[in-house]
């Protein structure tokens, strides 16, 4: 990817990040998110694991066939970078891309923080971030693109007011 086309993705990313805050979030929300995240990639036949957490609290985390441990250690170094950073995953790493730059440049342990996308943070309205959803097992973009897709369904099932 040439430098203005990881340019553009960078702009992309950052709008994208004030568009996804929710009404709330409870344990229900949660619950359902994940399990939305689980059957969609079933029914499109993926691979992966999802993991939803409000704060360090892990309420939902499910892992379809085709996925091992490698992708629970994935979704462990995504989550820290979202807590640490409060930015999704995959924008972090598209930013530290288009400076030429790695997470030891910003201080951060790449044993222990991974600045690829497939996590994002549960934003509430007038709250901030609460929490986060990770995906892994697909490529960093299909990783990233299916959390903020199941971000957005869970917030049009909350503003149609479903419980």
């Amino acid at each position: 990817m040439g430098e203005t086309d990881l340019a553009a993705l960078v702009a992309r990313l950052e709008q994208e990040e004030g568009g996804r805050s929710l009404p709330r979030f409870t344990n229900d929300d949660a619950w359902w998110l994940g399990t939305w995240v689980r059957e969609t990639a079933r029914e499109r036949g993926l691979s992966v694991v999802v993991d939803v957490r409000r704060g360090e609290h892990q309420l939902f985390h499910a892992a379809l066939d085709g996925t091992s441990a490698d992708n629970d250690a994935w979704v462990e170094r995504k989550v820290r970078t979202v807590r640490r950073l409060g930015q999704s995953s995959y924008l972090v790493g598209r930013r530290l891309a288009l400076k030429g730059q790695t997470l030891l440049d910003i201080g951060l342990d790449p044993l222990l923080f991974v600045a690829a996308g497939g996590c994002v943070p549960v934003v509430v309205d007038g709250v901030g971030p609460v929490g986060t959803l990770a995906v892994s097992g697909l490529p960093q973009a299909d990783d990233h693109a299916l959390a903020v897709e199941a971000l957005a369904a869970l917030r049009e099932r909350q503003r149609a007011g479903a419980a």
